[in-house]
């Protein structure tokens, strides 16, 4: 396959695939809601509406071997009881809507980015998610996401269209949005994080290596029709993160030991108990499926990653 179109190609994962696909000699079309010149001038841009049911797809599909589907309605903190169908309207509908305009455009394969979500929201500790599980999605962007899996594999079995899905955990890279942005500046900053009494241990997945990922499944033959968890293969407790993240910036960053139910009694108290989840409870991924299947190897050391991560942010 040569031909790629990355959707959500101005995004954070979108932008990079990108980018490292059209060094790698494909010919890379993204799709953006913007029109305003891409900087990768061996990039072709197509301007495509909001993506939902009815988005108009055929300019962008023409002639493409494989989509990469990064562009999405992203996890947002809300607590809102109706916030199912907006996830839904974008990540379900607006999947399925361009799924079948490949079909019917003659697209080869499509690798759809997902979310370690999908199996849950934390494993004891040692445990690991492997594809194998049952899912188990702990909020509306998770659901909606399992539901797009569903969907895409039931349009491959009807169809020649082979479907890749990849269920990462939190990404992380220079310029990353959300709680690791926050952490990096945070850190920077020289910020006290009492974080000293946490003890678990977290898969996390650098940029990169999700990026040497998606295009091993772009061309890897036994990717078709798969679904893969992915990690960079060293997992991390929050201090650990944050004092690789405070090496790597030459800075020192206090961690004071407060209890872990005291600190999950004061998330709750403010609001704040997914970001508590986030930064104290275990999730450990198992990537042997990857390892096995398509002999891939994360060619990115962790703290090569972090390094590149916390001085990129500093630029």
């Amino acid at each position: 396959m040569h031909r790629l179109l990355i959707t959500g190609g101005r995004g954070f994962v979108g932008r990079a695939v990108a980018a490292a696909a059209a060094s790698n000699g494909y010919a890379v079309r993204i799709s953006s809601r913007l029109q305003a010149p891409t900087p990768m001038s061996a990039v072709e841009l197509i301007q495509v509406a909001s993506q939902g049911p009815a988005t108009d797809w055929s300019r962008a599909l023409e002639g493409i071997d494989c989509v990469v589907h990064c562009a999405g309605r992203a996890h947002v903190r809300s607590n809102a009881t109706d916030s199912l169908p907006a996830f839904q309207t974008v990540n379900v509908d607006g999947t399925l809507n361009l799924a079948r305009q490949a079909v019917a455009a003659g697209v080869r394969r499509l690798i759809f980015l997902s979310s370690v979500g999908v199996n849950g929201v934390e494993t004891a500790l040692g445990r690991r998610f492997c594809e194998t599980d049952p899912p188990a999605p702990h909020n509306a962007y998770a659901t909606s996401k399992w539901q797009a899996e569903q969907g895409l594999l039931a349009i491959a079995n009807k169809s020649a269209l082979e479907v890749v899905l990849i269920r990462p955990p939190l990404v992380y890279g220079y310029a990353a949005p959300g709680n690791f942005g926050a952490l990096v500046r945070a850190v920077h900053r020289r910020l006290p994080l009492p974080l000293g009494c946490v003890r678990n241990q977290r898969s996390l997945l650098a940029l990169d290596n999700l990026v040497h990922f998606v295009l091993a499944c772009a061309s890897h033959p036994g990717a078709a029709n798969q679904t893969f968890l992915v990690c960079d293969g060293q997992d991390l407790s929050t201090p650990e993160l944050v004092r690789a993240l405070a090496r790597a910036a030459g800075v020192h960053v206090a961690l004071p030991c407060i209890p872990v139910p005291a600190l999950r009694f004061a998330a709750t108290m403010l609001g704040k108990r997914d970001l508590w989840q986030r930064l104290c409870s275990n999730l450990q991924i198992d990537i042997s499926k990857a390892r096995e299947r398509l002999q891939w190897q994360p060619p990115v050391p962790v703290a090569a990653a972090l390094h590149a991560a916390i001085m990129g942010e500093n630029q």
